[in-house]
């Protein structure tokens, strides 16, 4: 059984916006005799965008409509039809998803979405889809290491750990390319917040926009941002830099051990491919490639371009955003696409819990969703269990359908999302139990703060495409 979805990944990043479109091969990898295991076996890149540079009405804006245009425009010449798009993900990164109406460019991106592409933006889940783009994952799998992808943008770097193939932590610096920008005159027409409140702190020389920018004075503001990249490697001592930058709601602890350093986004090509001009981009991106080509640090450590550089984002949205569910399912009456539903996780002690006591857990967790007083529709998350008794099936399911019984009631689905394979179970002890639609699926690991997309069925209706997102918007007011 082989099935292929058409993936589509749109990044509106600081500096950039640009779109892919992928086919995804969906495979029963399992034997006749066994339950089916259905996973995305090839992922392929169909067409790759211009590289545009986002459209922004002022400091705070981004022009919507600009936006649009480009995506029209894109679509028109992939030849794909947006009728013809399954799965996906739209981004909005870096500097930009602080942008006051960020959230209004993805309602305006709405008709070229398909049925099921996501809206979202987030430090680890662009630090984690840029570095699958890049291949930070396969990479450190097949060489048996740790590798810490930098995805260096136009306003933030985004990192992702990898040690031996699997996914350590994620983090995100203020470091990028486009924090100051400069007229044809080298004039300063732009500071990043950032950048103002290192200037106020003494951090850095003076900088001022309308003023003629020094090249000293850049140059050691390059050299400034790769020290707190060299430390958040391990690679040099201290932490004052690296602290002075992380992105505000983030955190990050350098790796024990150096690892492999890669770097994509759009100053990685300035690292690797350098253009003669310092200022061709009118930013500091050209600078601050220099400085992390020519760190010491760095140079003394193992360190690789990615697989992809200025587009590791859109390629890791258009083609890894989506992985599947387990294919022991159970859906009833559900209307797909289901879109941000929020993920109530029961801790393991809840889990444990019988009857009354687990109803009444799954009712405190739904008392986070309702605090003006109107339920909306959520996914518990559960661990589960491996080998679970037809008992312990029964009690867990009676628990759970008690406790999302006034959910249930204000019309929304019942949704619960399993990591251990006993979704199908579960799901069938719960239908008598459960008026109205219901979903349990398995194979997804999630965890409160996440929200989940769920698609049409896939491969004959055994399995369910799903990502995993957060969705952060951060608001800058002024420049």
């Amino acid at each position: 059984m082989r099935e292929q979805l058409l993936s589509v990944g749109i990044d509106i990043g600081t500096s950039t916006t640009q779109l892919v479109i992928s086919r995804l091969t969906l495979e029963n990898r399992a034997n006749p005799f066994s339950v089916p295991r259905v996973d995305i076996s090839e992922r392929e890149v169909l067409y790759r965008s211009e590289i545009h540079f986002t459209p922004l009405k002022s400091d705070v804006r981004i022009d919507g409509p600009g936006v649009r245009a480009i995506v029209a425009e894109e679509y028109q010449k992939s030849g794909f039809r947006p009728q013809e798009v399954a799965t996906g993900a739209v981004i909005i990164t870096g500097e930009t998803a602080r942008k006051e109406n960020a959230q209004e460019v993805l309602s305006a991106l709405a008709e070229f979405a398909g049925d099921f592409v996501v809206a979202t933006a987030g430090p680890d889940l662009e630090s984690i889809l840029a570095a699958r783009g890049a291949g930070a994952d396969v990479y450190s799998r097949e060489h048996h290491v740790q590798v810490l992808n930098f995805d260096i943008g136009g306003g933030t770097s985004n990192l992702a750990l990898y040690s031996h193939g699997e996914l350590v932590r994620t983090g995100c610096l203020d470091v990028g390319g486009r924090l100051v920008k400069l007229d044809a005159e080298g004039r300063v027409s732009y500071l990043s917040p950032v950048i103002k409140r290192l200037i106020m702190e003494g951090r850095c020389p003076a900088l001022e926009v309308g003023r003629q920018a020094q090249e000293q004075a850049l140059e050691a503001l390059a050299a400034y941002l790769t020290r707190a990249l060299e430390q958040a490697a391990g690679l040099a001592p201290g932490r004052e830099e690296m602290e002075s930058l992380l992105t505000q709601g983030t955190g990050w602890e350098p790796p024990e051990a150096a690892p492999v350093c890669s770097f994509s986004g759009g100053v990685a090509d300035c690292i690797y491919m350098p253009p003669e001009d310092r200022l061709a981009f009118g930013d500091l991106g050209v600078m601050l490639g220099g400085a992390i080509r020519r760190s010491p640090w760095f140079q003394k450590g193992v360190t690789r371009p990615g697989a992809e550089t200025i587009r590791a984002t859109v390629v890791g949205a258009g083609s890894h955003a989506t992985e599947l569910s387990g294919s022991t399912i159970f859906y009833r009456d559900i209307q797909f696409p289901l879109k941000n539903l929020p993920i109530l996780k029961l801790t393991a002690q809840e889990e444990t819990l019988d009857g009354a006591a687990l109803a009444e857990a799954v009712r405190k967790k739904l008392g986070w969703f309702d605090g003006a007083g109107a339920l909306s529709p959520v996914a518990l998350g559960l661990r589960g269990e491996r080998a679970p008794s037809y008992a312990r099936i029964q009690a867990v399911a009676k628990g759970i359908a008690q406790g999302l019984e006034a959910l249930c009631r204000a019309g929304c689905p019942a949704v619960v999302a399993v990591e251990a394979d006993m979704a199908k179970a579960l799901g069938q002890a719960m239908a008598p139990l459960v008026p109205g639609p219901l979903l349990c699926l398995d194979g997804v690991g999630v965890d409160n703060g996440d929200y989940i997309d769920v698609g049409e069925p896939a491969a004959e209706g055994r399995v369910l495409p799903v990502i995993v997102k957060t969705l952060v918007f951060h608001t800058t007011q002024g420049s």
